[in-house]
C-alpha cells in the first residue's frame, strides 16, 4: 500500500523496474485478497496460487513501490535482536524456531528462485557479526552459544573477517547466508502469481477492511472484494487502529551506495556491534564494478532534526574503512517495524474474522516476509503451523525486556502528543519558510502543516495525523511530512506515503495571520528530540531494512 519517497533513490529502484499493472475496476469473489504488494503479500500471493487457491493482490502504488524496495535485501538467519536476547523472551525453544524459520526463508527464497529460473543475482555467502569500538568479545561468546542452543550449525568465532581494507578484529561467522537484488526478484514472483492465475492491481487505494464470512474489501473507487480471507501486508497494518501499533515501533534506517572496483570487497554481509549498528554488503555492478551498500544511522520515526547529516555520517564512516569507495550514487531511507520482542507479527488479526496481518519486520524484512506467506498459506485453509504461535499477533509482552521496551515506547508515543500540542509554531512567520520546505505552525488552537513550493506558494494541511492524532513533522531530507508517534508519512502536499494513516492529511485554509507566533515548538525542542533518541538507542538494539 505504500508509495515511494521520491526524493531519493535505492540501488534497486535505480537498476529495475517492474511492470505496471491496471488498478482493481470490478468487483470480484476470490479465496485470499491481498492488501499491499511487498515481500510479505507477493510471497503470501504466489504460495497460495501456487497452492491452487484463487487470489488477488491489491496496492495503491506500484508492485514492491513501498519499503521493499527500500530494503538492503540481507537474507540472514543472524538475527538482528541477537539470539541470547531472543532466548530470554521466548525460551529456548522459542529460539530454535526463530533460526528454524528464518534459515527456511532463505531456503525458500532460492527454491523459489530455481524453480521460476529468476534472474535476480541470488547467491549464498558468509555473514560476520564483528564488534564495535571497544565492546567486550563476551557479546560473540553469548551469541555463539546461544545461536547453537538455537540449531545453527557451522558457526565458528574468528580472528577477524575476511575485509582487507580494515581489520574487524574478532567476529562470528554465520555459514550459508544469502543475497540477492530484491526488485528483480519480486518481478519474478509478480510474474509467476499471474501465470498461476493470481491477479493484481495497482492504483487502487483500499479504503476498508472487515472480517466476516466473508471477509470484505472496499476501494476508493467503490469496487469490492469478499474473501474467504484476506492479508493486510502493508508494513504496518492499515486496518488496525491501535492493538498491534502499541507493540511495535517505526524507524527509519539509512543507506548509501557507492562504485567500488569488483572483487576489492569479498563477497559477504558484515554487519557490527554498535547500537545502532552498520551493515555491509555488495551488489554487483558492470564494467569491473560493483556496489557498495552501507546502511545504518536508525532513529524512530519523525524524532530527528538531522536526516541528511545521517548519509554524511554513513560516508565518514564508510570511507575510513572502505578508501577505494567513488562517488556516493544513491542514498535512501527506509521504514523498520521493531517489535517489543524481536519478532514479527503474522497471523490472525486480534478481533477479526478471517482477517490476517503481516508485521514488525524487526530489521529482517525480507525473511520475516517470506515466512509470513509460509505461515499464512498454511493457516487461511486450516492447517497447522509449527511458528505461528510464536508469531502470533495476539501474544502479549513478556516481563523482561520485551515488557520494558513496550512501556518505553509507548510512554515515547504519549510524550510525542503532549509535547507537540502544546507547543508553538516551528518558525515565527509564515515568510521564514524558505521554497520546497514546510514548517508546523499554531493556528489557534491546532496545528498547521505549511509546505511552501518551488513557486513560493503556499499549501496547508492538518498537521494532525489521521491515524491516531499525533502531530506531524517535517523531515527536509526527503520532503515528508513524519508521524513521530506510529510511522505514517505524507508528500509535502499531505498525500499518504506510507500507513498505518490511510486518509490523506485534511486541507485547511489559506494561510493568515494567525499562523504567525513565537518559535517555542519543535524549534526549541531539537535537543529534546535528540536526547530521546539518544536514551532510546543507549537501551535498545535498532536494526537494518
Amino acid at each position: 500500500m505504500n508509495q515511494a519517497v521520491e526524493k531519493t533513490q535505492s540501488l534497486w529502484m535505480a537498476t529495475a523496474s517492474l511492470s505496471a499493472r491496471a488498478p482493481l475496476t470490478d468487483d470480484t469473489v476470490v479465496d485470499v485478497c491481498i492488501v499491499g504488494a511487498g515481500v510479505a503479500g507477493l510471497t503470501t500471493a504466489f504460495l497460495l496460487a501456487q497452492a491452487g487457491r484463487s487470489v488477488v493482490l491489491l496496492d495503491d502504488g506500484p508492485v514492491a513501490g513501498g519499503q521493499s524496495q527500500r530494503t538492503t535485501a540481507h537474507l540472514s538467519n543472524a538475527l538482528d535482536d541477537r539470539y541470547f536476547e531472543v532466548e530470554k523472551i521466548h525460551g529456548e525453544v522459542g529460539s530454535r524456531l526463530a533460526a528454524e524459520s528464518h534459515s527456511a526463508a532463505i531456503d525458500k527464497i532460492e527454491s523459489v528462485v530455481s524453480l521460476e529460473s529468476i534472474d535476480c543475482d541470488f547467491t549464498r555467502l558468509d555473514g560476520y557479526l564483528f564488534l564495535a569500538p571497544g565492546e567486550s568479545r563476551e557479546t560473540l561468546d553469548l551469541e555463539l552459544d546461544a545461536a547453537r542452543r538455537a540449531g545453527l550449525q557451522g558457526l565458528e568465532i574468528i580472528d577477524r573477517s575476511p575485509l582487507t581494507s580494515f581489520d574487524t578484529g574478532p567476529c562470528l561467522r554465520f555459514p550459508r547466508q544469502g543475497q540477492f537484488h530484491p526488485l528483480k526478484y519480486f518481478a519474478g514472483l509478480a510474474a509467476a502469481i499471474e501465470r498461476l492465475g493470481g491477479r493484481i492491481h495497482c492504483g487502487t487505494h483500499v479504503s476498508s477492511i472487515e472480517g466476516g464470512k466473508p471477509a470484505k474489501v472496499t476501494t476508493k473507487n467503490g469496487r469490492t472484494v469478499h474473501a474467504q480471507a484476506v492479508v493486510v501486508a502493508t508494513n504496518t497494518p492499515i486496518n488496525d487502529l491501535l492493538v498491534i501499533h502499541t507493540k511495535q515501533a517505526p524507524y527509519l534506517t539509512y543507506a548509501i551506495s557507492a562504485e567500488i572496483p569488483a572483487a576489492s570487497v569479498p563477497k559477504a554481509l558484515y554487519w557490527d556491534t554498535l547500537d545502532p549498528y552498520h551493515y555491509i554488503r555488495t551488489q554487483p555492478a558492470s564494467d569491473g564494478k560493483d556496489m557498495l551498500v552501507v546502511g545504518g544511522e536508525d532513529h524512530k520515526s519523525g524524532q530527528a532534526e538531522d536526516q541528511a547529516e545521517r548519509w554524511d555520517r554513513l560516508e565518514s564512516w564508510a570511507r575510513v574503512r572502505f578508501p577505494m569507495m567513488g562517488q556516493i550514487k544513491y542514498r535512501w531511507s527506509g521504514m523498520v517495524m521493531e517489535t517489543t520482542d524481536g519478532l514479527a507479527f503474522i497471523g490472525p488479526n486480534p478481533g477479526d474474522e478471517n482477517v490476517y496481518v503481516a508485521t514488525g519486520d524487526s530489521g529482517m524484512g525480507m525473511t520475516h516476509g517470506t515466512i509470513a506467506g509460509m505461515i499464512l498459506t498454511d493457516l487461511i485453509p486450516g492447517k497447522e503451523n509449527a511458528w505461528s504461535k510464536l508469531y502470533d499477533p495476539s501474544r502479549k509482552p513478556v516481563w523482561g525486556m520485551a515488557w520494558k521496551d513496550y512501556v518505553r515506547e509507548n510512554a515515547n508515543v504519549a510524550k510525542e502528543y503532549v509535547k507537540d500540542y502544546l507547543g508553538g509554531s516551528e518558525v515565527a512567520s509564515l515568510d521564514d519558510i524558505p521554497k520546497n520546505s514546510g514548517a508546523v505552525m499554531r493556528d489557534g488552537l491546532s496545528k498547521t502543516a505549511v509546505f511552501r513550493d518551488q513557486h513560493g506558494d503556499l499549501h496547508n494541511h492538518s498537521a494532525v495525523c489521521p491515524h491516531l492524532g499525533c502531530i506531524v513533522h517535517w523531515n527536509g531530507a526527503e520532503n515528508t511530512w513524519d508521524c513521530p508517534c506510529h510511522g505514517s508519512r505524507f508528500d509535502p502536499l499531505g498525500q499518504v506515503i506510507c500507513g498505518p494513516a490511510n486518509q490523506p492529511l485534511a486541507e485547511k485554509r489559506p494561510s493568515g495571520p494567525s499562523l504567525t507566533a513565537k518559535p517555542i515548538g519543535r524549534a526549541s525542542g531539537i535537543d529534546s528530540h535528540r536526547q530521546a533518541d539518544e536514551e532510546h538507542c543507549a537501551k535498545t538494539p535498532v536494526h537494518r531494512a
